[in-house]
């Protein structure tokens, strides 16, 4: 049986605007109270609710595991918190971005716009992966919508799939270089092309412990250990993976490390030994946090 366009899905806690907007993913955008953007190959209209989170798509869905699945909205959130080191920062943190959440993602797609992420701004990200959609991807249909309304950041509606493996492993890195992406062109052509081959498995590094799916996926081109481990967090649930940033850097010097500079490697031991089994979790918080209160 095909269910209705709309849905409505009852979760606690969740804070829908933090975790889209949050630096996880690229391709969801503001419109007036909603944030719509694309999940495979549906189009999907969200809005916050006082007890839930009211789903729209412009074409049926058989069931909306999809959406739950990408939300992550049966993961017990106060179980995650408890779980974080009693501490002042971390109270700060929790206190200032109450129901942030982290994503499941695809991780096809995961690790493709992280390797466009490379020294580049979120806004500037988004215009990327914008750019490739729109391009490469396959239309979707958004007509739910009266009037398409352009990305305020990049000027474009969101209508397009990810493209696949296939797809970008076909092009050129002219092409992909058109995309305003630069170096990362030849980064992400390497990677499609490994993947799409066979000579790299996405699907097996879920079944690897955790520091062996980040050495795997760092052996990829132009995948260092920090966009491994926002690929492990973001798109294989890896909630221990603690991706360390210019902005977690900032966070963890000046909340933690307040009187001397420490090293990369420094800061990683310490995130590994103080923020416990959700680590990666407690990161979105201190990344959130630093981004959007201590500027």
């Amino acid at each position: 049986m095909i269910s209705s366009v709309k849905t409505f899905l009852r979760v606690r806690d969740y804070d829908l605007a933090a975790t889209l907007d949050s630096g996880q993913v690229f391709r969801w955008q503001k419109q007036n109270d909603a944030w719509v953007g694309v999940i495979g190959k549906h189009w999907v209209r969200l809005t916050q609710a006082p007890d839930g989170i009211r789903a729209e798509t412009a074409a049926p869905v058989e069931n909306w595991n999809f959406l739950r699945e990408f939300l992550q909205m049966e993961v017990d959130l106060a179980a995650v918190l408890k779980t974080f080191p009693d501490d002042e920062p971390m109270r700060a943190a929790v206190a200032a971005c109450p129901g942030l959440r982290l994503l499941k993602q695809d991780p096809w797609e995961c690790l493709a716009s992280f390797i466009l992420s490379s020294t580049k701004q979120i806004v500037q990200i988004r215009q990327i992966v914008a750019l490739l959609c729109e391009r490469f991807g396959q239309p979707i249909n958004c007509s739910v919508e009266p009037v398409a309304r352009p990305d305020s950041a990049t000027g474009r509606t969101l209508q397009f799939s990810f493209p696949s493996v296939e797809q970008i492993a076909r092009l050129t890195e002219a092409e992909l270089r058109a995309c305003k992406m630069g170096f990362r062109a030849p980064n992400l052509l390497a990677a499609a092309r490994e993947i799409a081959e066979g000579r790299f498995d996405l699907e097996r590094i879920r079944h690897l412990p955790h520091a062996e799916a980040r050495a795997e996926l760092m052996k990829l081109r132009g995948v260092g250990g920090k966009i491994a481990d926002c690929v492990l967090l973001f798109a294989y649930g890896f909630d221990s993976a603690f991706p360390v940033d210019v902005w977690i850097e900032r966070a963890l010097q000046r909340l933690y490390f307040p009187r001397r500079r420490a090293s990369e490697p420094r800061l990683r031991r310490f995130a590994a030994k103080h923020f416990g089994p959700h680590a990666g979790y407690a990161q979105q918080y201190l990344f959130h946090y630093m981004r959007t209160k201590l500027k």
